[in-house]
């Protein structure tokens, strides 16, 4: 098996290097004040990161996809050893540590791990809770969290046939467990809930990938009885356990509105507090931490800092209270890491361990697993530091005084409202966008922010704010000049903001080269049909496709997957696909509408974006000069991994 195991790594590192991991512009500004430093991981030892842990002597726990636990010793030196502390477990996606002790979520049950005699090997696995499994690949479990009196949570995913299902008890909750093993359903509405975290306030807050019943990535506050979005759960409400009395049938799968509009009329549906813009801020939102370290990580004590597994990045979310309602903006940070972030966790050196995988979950940094720590060097970016709401605009802070002059021009400022649909369908298009104003900026004395008057602000809605020109008063750009604000409430309970009369008819895209209606002079129809699928990984089912030039293909993409794919066929060359995807992951709020296909002149045909379990064909006359073109899914994230050869010979 290890020899196996040395086999896998040495290809990886074969394909990641004739690939080549072209490090972003963004990146490498981003470099200049936080480091993405690699844990050294021996050859034979495949740490597909499921959870971190630290010991009480500063070693690092670390769970696996293959149900083992690894102990780290000098995890932040250039020659960390490792030493394996468990194994035979199954899909370990969640670790914890406490009184010498590591505590986990198994897929079937809550496990504590213990080493009775001090050699560094667990000597008993005591199984401290269980859960039923259907035997559905979908069927993961994360967590342990502590509560304060010692309790812990897990959260559990939903199945998958075609949609998310509910298939055993409680597949889409989130459970409270006793150590001695009490079991207390907590909340449902859950889809994918890999990442949870606890706040200074005892507050539960987990994170959301988009799916069906959720339009983007989110972050969502859980009380006891909350219902989360996705009614699959509600299967179990007539549980005497459980908090909710709510019905799967209460819910309707296409009302038309947005998740916010739709709780007015359920009580026990908790909207967002930060909404995540689906490919624009990642695409499989992960893990959450605070920074708790008090300063020595950057300007951005009490933030909470939001991995995503597909984009390989973090993004910064500063949330507040208002009314009682958490709400808050989330702004890009670091990205470029080396594989999909599915853990963080703080190191003793106030750094943060970052914990990958993405076999089976395709990530934009193409490795197959890793373990990095993010490191900051103690230069502060300039960069919006909070985004607080207020009853007629926003109050900017900075962390760094502003160009005033800059920052009292009004044209400095450009404001987006825009939203998503709460349906039953695979995620939601951006529906309706429009164009805020600033009428004022008032600019503090001191330049260190800045308060805006907004015309156009709307409740329910993310409010996207863009700063591309402004500078600091040392004349540096920010480092990031965009934020994203989810707006539930404003203080005092009434909206000042003048509103702007909505522009309700909506500009239909023209996209002419998406033919899914054959050509009429296919007078004979085509001379080839052909069907491409889906496999796991992010993969077509096919990777090399040949066909002769001048011929006439009816190419029907069936997308037997669970999550949205397209298909594009792009010019001759890799650096022509390399172009198309990398344009169609700064689509931006356009993204969707243009089924995430740039327009370019390298595209030769695509389809739509295709919802799981559907399909749909293309027509395509192939070329008259012979070479290598490529087929590929543009949905952003998607292009490294998801393409084929087409060669016309």
């Amino acid at each position: 098996m290890q020899t196996l195991y040395r086999t896998l790594f040495f290809i990886f590192l074969v394909v990641t290097a004739q690939l080549g991991i072209a490090q972003s512009d963004m990146a490498k500004k981003e470099a200049q004040f936080y480091s993405i430093v690699d844990v050294p991981i021996p050859q034979d030892v495949v740490l597909e990161v499921g959870g971190l842990a630290l010991t009480d002597d500063d070693k690092l726990g670390v769970s696996t996809r293959r149900g083992e636990v690894w102990v780290i010793d000098k995890p932040y030196s250039k020659s960390p050893s490792y030493k394996r502390f468990a194994s035979g477990m199954h899909e370990v996606l969640g670790l914890n540590y406490k009184d010498n002790s590591f505590y986990l979520a198994q897929r079937g049950e809550l496990t504590k791990l213990e080493d009775k005699d001090n050699d560094g090997e667990a000597d008993v696995y005591k199984t401290i809770y269980t859960w039923p499994l259907s035997g559905n690949y979908h069927d993961y479990s994360y967590g342990p969290k502590f509560m304060d009196n010692g309790d812990m949570l897990v959260t559990l995913n939903l199945s998958w046939i075609g949609h998310g299902a509910s298939l055993v008890k409680w597949r889409g909750w989130m459970l409270r467990i006793t150590p001695e093993g009490e079991m207390t359903p907590i909340a449902t509405g859950l889809r994918s809930p890999s990442g949870f975290v606890i706040n200074d306030a005892g507050d539960v807050f987990y994170s959301e990938n988009q799916g069906d019943w959720v339009g983007s990535g989110r972050i969502t506050h859980l009380e006891k009885g909350t219902f989360a979005g996705n009614p699959e759960g509600l299967v179990w409400t007539d549980d005497p356990k459980s908090p909710l009395k709510l019905k799967k049938e209460d819910i309707e799968e296409q009302s038309g509105l947005s998740l916010y509009e739709y709780a007015k009329k359920v009580p026990e549906l908790r909207a967002p507090a930060i909404w995540l813009p689906h490919t624009i801020l990642g695409i499989s939102t992960s893990d959450m931490i605070y920074d708790t370290t008090k300063g020595n990580f950057g300007p951005f004590e009490g933030q909470m800092f939001v991995g995503d597994q597909g984009h390989s990045k973090i993004m910064r979310v500063y949330m507040e209270k208002v009314n009682g309602v958490y709400q808050g903006a989330v702004f890009p940070f670091v990205e470029g890491f080396s594989s999909g972030i599915l853990r963080m966790l703080w190191g003793s050196d106030n750094s943060m361990f970052v914990g990958m995988t993405s076999r089976g979950w395709s990530s934009t940094g193409r490795k197959m697993f890793g373990l990095q720590r993010l490191v900051w060097n103690g230069k502060v970016p300039f960069e919006i530091k909070t985004m607080k709401a207020q009853d007629d605009g926003f109050l900017l802070e900075f962390t760094k005084p502003i160009d005033k002059k800059l920052g009292a021009d009004l044209a400095s400022y450009n404001v987006t409202t825009f939203n998503y649909l709460y349906h039953n369908t695979y995620g939601s298009p951006i529906v309706d966008q429009q164009k805020g104003e600033v009428t004022q900026a008032k600019v503090s004395d001191d330049g260190r922010s800045v308060k805006l008057t907004v015309k156009g602000m709307r409740l329910g809605f993310i409010h996207q704010l863009k700063i591309p020109d402004l500078k600091a008063k040392s004349g540096e750009k920010l480092l990031h000049d965009t934020g994203y604000y989810t707006l539930n409430e404003v203080p005092g309970g009434t909206l000042k903001s003048e509103s702007i009369e909505m522009n309700t008819g909506k500009n239909s895209v023209k996209q002419p080269k998406r033919v899914n209606e054959m050509p009429l002079l296919w007078v004979n129809g085509p001379t080839e049909k052909i069907v491409i699928s889906t496999k796991p990984g992010l993969k077509y089912d096919i990777e090399e496709l040949k066909l002769k030039r001048k011929s006439r293909v009816a190419i029907t993409f069936k997308n037997n997957d669970d999550m949205l794919h397209n298909l594009v066929i792009t010019d001759r060359g890799e650096a022509s696909v390399n172009e198309v995807g990398d344009k169609a992951l700064h689509l931006g709020l356009d993204g969707a509408d243009l089924n995430y296909v740039p327009d370019s002149e390298l595209v030769l045909v695509h389809t739509g974006i295709v919802q799981p379990e559907s399909e749909e064909t293309i027509y395509f006359d192939v070329p008259n000069t012979a070479g290598e073109y490529w087929i590929v899914c543009t949905f952003p994230g998607h292009s490294a991994s998801m393409r084929i050869k087409l060669i016309v010979e």
